[in-house]
């Protein structure tokens, strides 16, 4: 499990992610769109407007624009702040034109959601809600300060006053909606997105580790021949120079070394499963493998294998995939956790699939929350964990997002319960209580039999 694995990416430094050359883009395609409705508005319909003023403002965009483009590179980024002034200047300007041309009255209105829409999306949530309420006063100050809009005749454009207070009241609300969907949904997909990230670094950490095992082990085998063939003729080489105990004692200390330099590799080569004959192992000695690193953490884990109905006496052999022992990894390590003093990790094939199931004695998942485990960053199971109990693990969500996501890539199944009802007694409560979560492959995903190729061989 990766402690914290997100700290270097911080959650809230959302301003970084804006380029200013986009918001460039949108303001440019704005002023397109305010152009063509002041001359349609003014040729076609032949409506009075202070075209004065109006085109002050659009040419105040385009000099905001031409300023940004000739000062700052292509590729900036803008802080936070940056951005805000950014969108609050277009807000501004577009409450202005709403102004210039008769306020609520005006249909266009409704483009004043575009600015903090793209807050919501892009930007902290203090940042949204100063847009947001000034986006709601703008809009309230044009129904009573606005230039009305006027037709050829003369005569200005009045609509009722019920209708004009369910306007406003549709913008305000189209405010506050868009402005929560739009982040609510930004926000669960940089949460999937940082999740995936952290379980790409986790699968690339456990490759890595992998291929390090298969280098060394590869390196044991193929210098073990020599290492014995040095040994040989150093104990020989003693036997002849009994009689020189100088030359004895080089003799003695060349094969002391390459006792050593076996030691060395033997130790080193028990992580290195890239033979070709231990990509794929017995299903329990996968599941010891996962478990290896949380058996001396105090708490006992049980492992039981046993054919299910139909199953084959003999275990099933299942790929040494980094992803299967991430996996299972994490999902034991979840339970160790939490357990009060025992996880039993069960182990059960039959003809047509294998299941791993674990189960601890903790307190089980809470109830509301079972639904929603597998998603990333859900925070915790019944009540909250003392830190000294989980010291090096903050929540739970990220793990087993990472363990599902990882395990699914294999094919498998994974499903999440408790083993008791919460509302027993300690007294009521069976020994196994706690979660249990069940892990389930096809056995066709699996096949038997399977040729492995030959192993290559150490190059120079």
């Amino acid at each position: 499990m990766i402690p914290a694995p997100l700290a270097i990416f911080p959650r809230d430094a959302r301003g970084d992610w804006v380029r200013l050359r986009t918001l460039i883009l949108l303001r440019w395609m704005a002023v397109a769109g305010q152009l063509a409705a002041i001359m349609v508005a003014d040729r076609y319909y032949g409506m009075q407007l202070p075209l004065g003023l109006c085109y002050m403002a659009v040419g105040a965009s385009v000099c905001a624009n031409l300023i940004a483009i000739f000062v700052f590179p292509e590729n900036k980024r803008l802080s936070e702040l940056e951005a805000m002034l950014t969108l609050l200047f277009d807000l501004s300007q577009l409450s202005f034109l709403i102004y210039l041309t008769g306020g609520l009255t005006n249909p266009f209105v409704l483009l004043i959601l575009a600015p903090v829409t793209i807050s919501a999306s892009a930007l902290e949530l203090r940042t949204t809600i100063i847009l947001g309420s000034l986006a709601i006063l703008f809009v309230t100050l044009t129904v009573f300060l606005n230039i009305p809009l006027r037709f050829p005749d003369g005569t200005a454009l009045e609509i009722p006053v019920l209708f004009e207070f369910g306007f406003w009241l549709s913008i305000v609300i189209g405010i506050m909606f868009l402005s929560l969907y739009s982040r609510r949904v930004s926000s669960e997909i940089r949460s999937m997105s940082d999740a995936l990230l952290a379980t790409q670094m986790a699968l690339a950490r456990e490759q890595k580790l992998t291929d390090l095992g298969g280098v060394i082990a590869a390196a044991a085998h193929e210098l073990g021949t020599p290492l014995a063939t040095i040994k040989l003729v150093s104990a020989e080489l003693m036997e002849e120079l009994a009689d020189r105990p100088d030359l004895r004692e080089d003799a003695q200390l060349i094969r002391d070394q390459a006792n050593r330099c076996r030691d060395i590799l033997r130790s080193m080569g028990r992580a290195g499963k890239d033979d070709l004959h231990m990509r794929q192992a017995p299903l329990g000695e996968v599941l010891r493998e996962a478990a290896e690193p949380h058996l001396a953490r105090g708490k006992r884990v049980e492992f039981s294998l046993a054919p299910g109905a139909g199953g084959s006496d003999r275990q099933p052999s299942i790929p040494r995939q980094p992803e299967i022992i991430h996996g299972l990894r994490n999902l034991i390590q979840n339970a160790v956790d939490f357990a009060h003093g025992t996880v039993w990790v069960d182990g059960e094939w039959t003809a047509g699939r294998i299941l791993v199931r674990i189960v601890d004695d903790g307190p089980g998942y809470p109830p509301q929350v079972v639904g929603r485990i597998g998603d990333p960053f859900l925070r915790q199971r019944r009540g909250v964990p003392e830190p000294d109990r989980r010291p090096e693990y903050e929540g739970m969500g990220l793990g087993l997002f990472i363990a599902k996501t990882l395990l699914e890539r294999t094919g498998a199944e994974l499903s999440f319960a408790n083993a008791a009802d919460p509302f027993l007694t300690p007294d009521e409560r069976p020994e196994r209580c706690g979660a249990i979560v069940e892990v389930i492959w096809p056995a066709s995903l699996f096949p038997k039999n399977r040729p492995l190729g030959d192993n290559e061989p150490i190059r120079a």
